[in-house]
């Protein structure tokens, strides 16, 4: 069984310092596995969540007969720390609950994910790290950290640095959330979530996850919507209200704003963090990505000594790496196919 109602698994770290210093006791990463681990462990891929994303929504680019195929590869799905699933401040108990829980970085993420790919599997090797929006940065984040162990890396609309024009979107995101007066700092009863700011970052998200084109041409009709407005509270209403908690999603935002690889210890810049990547990597924008516009992505492929920059073509914007439209799929398919039967040393 696959999606929200399959079982997963939970690799609990007894005491796990993140980087603002505090601890989890434990920390606890929530993940899922497609496909079976070869016996000198060397087909193993790790495949990060997204945004308020859930492995389960990462299944659409795993499948038999795509490049994915569990019936080769030993894909693990982690999930980001916050989203709900993996410690977060919605199912942490006191003190470090809701408002209180601690701030998380990329680094974070990707070490808690080392610790499962290490400890539990025993894995030294992975031929590739691959993710969409902060599953990009994150796959980043693996290329810098741990170069000795990630061949390849394909980072779809995200980035390795999150821009200033990003982060005034993100700004508006948190204004929403916590603007609505039942938020109370953080400390709203779960059983009375603020749907009022739920409601208005979904109208905030709305003007930047798909593009001016995609609107003009009305777009939305082809995943079923009848109007605009249908679409706004249909789709972008319906997906933050879809058991998705404002702290977890604060907590999540506060990752993606301070995202940086040069951040890195030992690195001065971003640059030089970017420039010290083995893996080979093809970095794949999409071509109207309001949030991850194909100039930032050029501007970090150029620092990197192995990289090819591969636009995703339409208008679907943020959501062409989001498994919506069945041509981007395909698109993205293809380069994970080509970069898998690639020597990643070349």
């Amino acid at each position: 069984m696959t999606g929200p109602d399959a079982p997963y698994e939970v690799h609990e770290i007894a005491n796990f310092t993140l980087e603002c210093g505090e601890t989890l006791r434990p920390a606890r990463v929530a993940y899922q596995t497609y496909g079976t681990l070869n016996d000198d462990k060397s087909n193993a891929i790790v495949y990060p969540t997204w945004y308020s994303g859930r492995h389960w929504d990462n299944e659409w680019l795993i499948g038999r007969g795509m490049a994915l195929d569990p019936d080769r590869w030993f894909i693990i799905v982690p999930n980001m720390l916050g989203n709900g699933l993996s410690s977060s401040p919605s199912n942490t108990p006191p003190p470090w609950d809701r408002a209180r829980f601690p701030r998380v970085s990329v680094r974070d993420n990707v070490a808690s994910q080392y610790r499962l790919v290490t400890e539990v599997f025993g894995i030294e090797t992975l031929p590739l790290v691959l993710g969409w929006s902060m599953g990009a940065g994150q796959s980043f984040q693996w290329a810098v950290s741990h170069p000795e162990m990630v061949q390849r890396i394909l980072p779809f609309c995200g980035s390795a640095r999150t821009a200033p024009h990003n982060r005034v979107f993100l700004e508006g995101v948190k204004a929403a959330l916590t603007a609505d007066c039942a938020f109370e700092g953080g400390w709203y009863s779960p059983e009375l979530l603020p749907v009022t700011g739920l409601r208005a970052a979904a109208r905030v998200y709305a003007g930047w996850g798909y593009s001016q084109a995609f609107y003009w041409d009305e777009v939305w009709r082809e995943l079923g919507y009848t109007s605009l407005e249908d679409f706004l509270v249909g789709f972008w209403e319906g997906f933050f209200l879809d058991d998705r908690d404002p702290d977890n999603l604060l907590t999540m935002l506060d990752t993606w704003w301070h995202g940086d690889v040069g951040t890195t210890p030992g690195f001065s810049s971003t640059e030089e963090a970017l420039a010290s990547i083995r893996a080979r990597a093809i970095v794949m924008p999409a071509e109207k990505d309001l949030y991850f516009p194909p100039e930032d992505e050029e501007w970090e492929v150029s620092h990197m000594p192995n990289a090819e920059l591969r636009v995703i073509p339409g208008v679907w914007g943020h959501f062409a790496g989001a498994g919506q439209n069945p041509a981007d799929t395909a698109v993205i398919d293809a380069a994970v196919a080509e970069l898998l039967s690639a020597d990643p040393g070349k």
